[in-house]
């Protein structure tokens, strides 16, 4: 079941590439994470550049530029970033994409995916950037496809 659209999945994946190799604290390259994620690196500027004008991040161009981070990775929530990329909307959105679907009118799928959106936006309220990241560095979890 795909849950995130590829703007969210390219995004999150470059932000804890991001605390994985620099705990937050550097300039991270653009195409270096292009690369090493297999992301096209003129989606990945986009995806960034969305992140850059949330206030999430900072850009550097030149030779040694790229993107930071403009406050902590632990004090950014998975769910800041999702809304971002995906639209404050998101944890309200219907599974099947019907307008107005609700407790009121609900689709076939309303009460399932109520309760799993839930879930989901709990946890993605609560687990910051730092701890996922954190969760990857010593899992030795992977980042590219």
């Amino acid at each position: 079941m795909k849950v995130l659209s590829k703007v969210s999945e390219y995004g999150l994946r470059a932000l804890l590439y991001m605390v994985a190799k620099r705990g937050g604290q550097e300039y991270v390259s653009i195409r270096e994470m292009s690369e090493r994620l297999d992301i096209s690196f003129h989606f990945l500027t986009k995806i960034l550049q969305m992140l850059t004008q949330a206030n999430l991040l900072i850009s550097y161009r030149g030779p040694n530029g790229g993107v930071a981070f403009k406050k902590p990775p632990e004090e950014i929530r998975l769910s800041e970033v999702v809304l971002i990329l995906e639209g404050d909307d998101y944890f309200d959105k219907c599974l099947l994409g019907l307008p107005g679907c609700g407790d009121r009118q609900p689709c076939p799928m309303h009460q399932f995916w109520k309760e799993i959106k839930g879930s989901l936006k709990k946890e993605f309220d609560h687990t910051s950037l730092a701890e996922m990241g954190q969760i990857a560095v010593s899992r030795h979890l992977r980042l590219v496809p």
